[in-house]
């Protein structure tokens, strides 16, 4: 018999996240690329983080030349769109301490929509090369020394961060208000917890 997922996350009963769910009235457009491979990722964190943030536009596919609600975005959002993505001609973000000593360029401090690439590092670079657009709107790039918590993913890349963490913390900065999403990195840190009872659970019965 096949098992329910849930209507909401879409995930397996045991797994269901809809109580990590924060609910944040982010300022800043989110606009998250995600590859295919992504959408049944149970260790992916993309429905956590676009199921609470107020604005997430989440859009799934390789090449986006023709898609027309992100071409919409593109145009609405104009000069104040970017993509997060360390490339060597991409801005760091720092927090701001003081607005009247800021390090943000005027362009920076008006960013009203970022672009996210959801996927492995090998996947997203394809995607970037794929879309010359991308190629064409300003960068952002976090800080080396913030510390992920990803927990149940591995990868070799130093620093990585899951796609959640990067966003959370590109919002902190650009708002000036990291306390704001302190509790979705909560959730987060939940949901790795989740994760890893669930492949402890399996374990076990897979022993018996």
């Amino acid at each position: 018999m096949k098992r329910k997922n849930c209507a909401v996350c879409f995930r397996a009963k045991a797994g269901c996240i809809c109580d990590l769910f924060t609910h944040i009235d982010n300022n800043i457009h989110v606009v998250v690329l995600q590859h295919p491979s992504e959408v049944n990722q149970t260790k992916g964190t993309l429905t956590l983080l676009a199921k609470s943030l107020r604005q997430c536009t989440v859009i799934v596919g390789e090449v986006f030349d023709d898609n027309e609600e992100l071409t919409y975005m593109l145009s609405h959002y104009h000069n104040h769109i970017s993509l997060l993505y360390p490339s060597e001609q991409a801005s760091k973000l720092t927090p701001i301490i003081d607005q009247s000593t800021s390090c943000f360029s005027p362009s920076l401090s008006k960013k009203h929509c970022i672009i996210l690439l959801d996927g492995t590092w090998k996947k997203a670079y394809k995607m970037y090369k794929l879309n010359g657009f991308l190629h064409a709107i300003p960068h952002l790039v976090l800080p080396e020394n913030i510390q992920g918590n990803y927990r149940i993913r591995s990868t070799q890349k130093a620093h990585a961060l899951s796609s959640l963490e990067a966003c959370v913390y590109a919002l902190g900065f650009l708002e000036n208000n990291t306390l704001k999403y302190l509790p979705l990195l909560k959730s987060f840190n939940a949901f790795n917890d989740l994760q890893l009872s669930l492949k402890q659970a399996a374990n076990i019965t897979g022993k018996k």
